[in-house]
């Protein structure tokens, strides 16, 4: 029998049931209605790829492609912002490639299903399958004279073509050995230009042949960290942006002469529109729309601003607006968020319109409750910051933010660790929402909340996967970029507002993915990857660290869970034991002997994926194993209840002992029941240290069991100790008419002979 928590909690009253848990150990019959669905908490528009052509009816439109489940294909019109078309991407998460052909065609390279579409106002968009079987990500399309389109994709830096005249695809092979994404290309009389990830290179592909030609680096550029970020060709010139996501320098390189004639720096990208009459094109460079003539290498303001952290075009060209203050084409374009952005070179009229593409639903990526006792979530790609009243379940706050990679409520202060560079902000809930990165105002305002505190770019971070209080402290774990290994163990003081340490390679060639603190030390989990996935490990398998936040240094490392990669969560339980799980198992670790003292195994599994955290109030674990099942570890008998089968990612235990999860944009909570016994034992009878006494485990009026209330795992310190307390709690149950007296003296005798052995 197992020993259970018997002191009185004040968590609210919802239902009273009992489990029986699927596959991992007895529980109370109706344990899953004790589970509701608090809805999807993060919803908005994400546009990444993108273009400006003919849509439904012949009219010029601006397409672009906003991820979701699925991801969805959307014309929007440039004089009015209506969303006049919105079309299922079957099987797609979203998408980088948009572009159009000559013969009317709009064609998608996606992510998450890695597949062609094609869109044609007489078939709509047509499902073309995977250009190639290896391959997860399209990464850039571009299409040619002849209307077929071209594509780079990853985790292999393959170049493909499709014909839609044949139907056939081809398989140009990889790029570049040693490249694992062919990042951006365009198409110019004949060849393909098609750049890569780090260390960038750009290359001349033959489409007839496949012959392939390394153009020079751009003179003066160290392109060792480099992106080929953004490919465009318009007229005779190759534009190329080399950096990441955010403004980097344009370099201009003449298709005739084939040299690199000029350098325009911090242009945002992502794409260059065809030039006007006079062969000037437009591009966001420094936060300001400007005209570039390749000419002379003049550039021109306009004067129209774009502020805020991401300012990249998704999808810019020209359009016909009808409108009265701007005759003839306009330039126009969509921004990430669903803002339409338009300008007219002969009136200099501008403005920036909303639109009506719907925001899709964001997959969860950090839960944590705040210090004002809310649960806020953050969100995958299109990120997004919400908090949810824990006792409403309503989402009371939305905002736009960046991809949260993990949240820790510490000190008043709501943490939050932001992808890329591996940003770490500080959120105050007691101040107004301002973000100048994500809710840009063209008023300066000098209060941010969130603050950006700091990030571990240059130490070449991408992923603050990890956060823990540590006392005054806060401790971070990161996961590098893209080519490198070795995370980062950063250490904030929130008293000083300073970061005073940074040490990387904690663990050689290993990222920290899970942190935990006791007693001056922080423990941490590392994982043998990257912060992306192309990158290989070095090392056979995860450890757990110890590091000394007095001496500023590792006190031991080991290996907890042989052969598993990863270790994604840590937490410590009641008694001080650091508890890890690890694929399919789930392990507790004395920290002074350094030994594994527990090991559950549930499964080979070697997931990455897992999530584990005390709960104060039941004394039990919760965790998600494996991403496939939610569950709760009863400390004290080792037995797994299992509260939902199916997929789960994160997890968090509110102090009020309500457990909270997603399964990838819905939001989950578990209504710890209240009363002395959250969770009756629900043995159909009564053991005594697994001696089964027969008589029946009935439920008592405060809704434990007669077996919970028999503590015989205690350590009872002389003979005669266990058989006493059974005598004493078994005359009391007789009294009350729970069982009768000669059951009372059949639980005395049971206790006394298991006593007596």
């Amino acid at each position: 029998m197992k020993s259970r928590w018997l002191a009185a909690t004040t968590t609210a009253a919802l239902a009273a049931t009992v489990l029986v848990a699927a596959g991992g150990g007895a529980g109370s019959a109706n344990e899953g209605e004790r589970i509701s669905s608090l809805g999807v908490p993060l919803q908005d528009v994400l546009l990444v790829g993108g273009t400006v052509a003919p849509g439904p009816g012949g009219r010029t439109v601006l397409w672009s492609a906003s991820s979701g489940a699925p991801a969805h294909l959307n014309a929007v019109d440039p004089a009015t912002g209506e969303a006049i078309a919105r079309l299922d991407l079957p099987g797609a998460g979203g998408s980088w490639a948009v572009d159009s052909a000559p013969d009317g065609s709009v064609y998608v390279g996606t992510y998450g299903g890695s597949k062609l579409f094609r869109w044609t106002a007489a078939t709509g968009v047509v499902d073309l399958g995977k250009p190639i079987a290896s391959e997860t990500f399209v990464w850039d399309v571009a299409t040619d004279e002849q209307s077929i389109v071209y594509g780079g994709t990853s985790p292999n830096g393959k170049l493909f073509s499709y014909n839609p005249g044949t139907g056939q695809y081809r398989d140009y092979g990889q790029l570049s050995p040693g490249h694992q994404y062919v990042r951006s290309l365009a198409v110019y009389q004949g060849k393909i230009y098609a750049g890569t990830n780090p260390p960038a290179k750009m290359f001349e592909v033959d489409i007839a042949t496949g012959a392939k030609r390394q153009l020079p680096d751009p003179p003066g550029r160290d392109v060792t960290a480099d992106w080929v970020y953004d490919v465009d060709i318009v007229g005779d010139h190759l534009y190329v942006r080399y950096g990441t996501a955010f403004p980097n320098p344009l370099f201009v390189y003449d298709l005739v002469t084939g040299q690199w004639i000029d350098r325009i720096d911090n242009v945002h990208g992502l794409e260059v529109p065809p030039a006007d009459e006079q062969g000037r094109v437009y591009l966001i460079r420094s936060g300001e729309l400007i005209r570039y003539d390749p000419g002379d290498g003049s550039e021109t303001g306009t004067g129209m601003p774009f502020i805020g952290r991401v300012a990249n075009s998704r999808g810019i060209g020209w359009a016909e607006l009808g409108l009265p203050d701007y005759p003839g084409r306009s330039i126009v374009g969509l921004l990430w968020r669903g803002m339409m952005f338009r300008y007219n070179p002969t009136t200099g009229a501008r403005s920036f319109v909303p639109t009506t593409i719907a925001g899709e639903p964001i997959d969860i990526t950090a839960l944590a409750e705040g210090p004002d006792g809310r649960v806020y979530a953050g969100g995958f790609l299109n990120g997004g910051f919400a908090a949810v009243h824990p006792d409403t379940g309503r989402t009371e706050e939305f905002h736009t933010f960046s991809q949260s990679e993990d949240m820790l409520g510490h000190g008043g202060r709501l943490y939050i660790g932001a992808y890329p560079d591996a940003r770490v902000y500080s959120y105050d809930p007691t101040k107004p929402w301002n973000s100048s990165e994500y809710s840009p105002s063209p008023e300066p305002v000098p209060d941010q909340n969130p603050l950006r505190l700091f990030d571990l770019k240059p130490e070449l971070q991408i992923r603050p996967r990890a956060l823990v209080g540590a006392g005054n402290l806060l401790a971070v774990g990161t996961m590098p970029d893209l080519g490198h290994l070795g995370g980062v163990l950063a250490i904030w003081d929130t008293t000083t507002g300073a970061l005073i340490s940074k040490t990387r390679h904690v663990v050689t060639d290993q990222s920290i993915v899970s942190l935990a603190y006791r007693d001056g030390v922080i423990y941490g989990g590392t994982s043998i990857y990257s912060g992306q996935s192309a990158t290989l490990p070095t090392q056979p398998e995860a450890k757990v660290f110890a590091w000394s936040v007095a001496e500023g240094r590792k006190l031991w490392e080991m290996v907890p869970a042989p052969g598993k990669p990863t270790i994604p969560a840590l937490t410590f339980d009641g008694q001080g034991r650091l508890w890890g799980i690890a694929g399919g198992e789930v392990f507790a670790v004395d920290t002074a002997s350094r030994q594994v003292t527990v090991r559950h195994t549930y499964s080979g599994s070697t997931s990455g994926s897992g999530q584990l955290a005390y709960n104060a109030v039941d004394e039990m674990l919760y965790g998600v194993l494996t991403g496939n099942e939610v569950f709760r570890l009863d400390l004290a008998s080792g037995q797994k209840h299992v509260l939902r089968s199916g997929a789960a990612t994160h997890l968090a235990v509110h102090s009020n002992g309500d457990v909270y999860f997603s399964s990838g944009s819905q939001l989950f909570r578990y209504d710890l029941p209240a009363g002395p016994c959250p969770h009756p034992d629900p043995s159909a009878t009564v053991t005594i240290r697994d001696v089964d006494s027969g008589v029946p485990n009935r439920a008592t009026a405060n809704g434990c069991t007669v077996d919970d209330l028999i503590k015989d795992e205690a350590d009872w310190p002389h003979r005669g100790g266990l058989t006493a307390h059974v005598a004493v709690v078994s005359t009391r149950l007789a009294r009350d008419g729970v069982i009768t007296w000669p059951e009372a003296t059949r639980l005395v005798v049971t206790a006394a002979r298991y006593e007596a052995q």
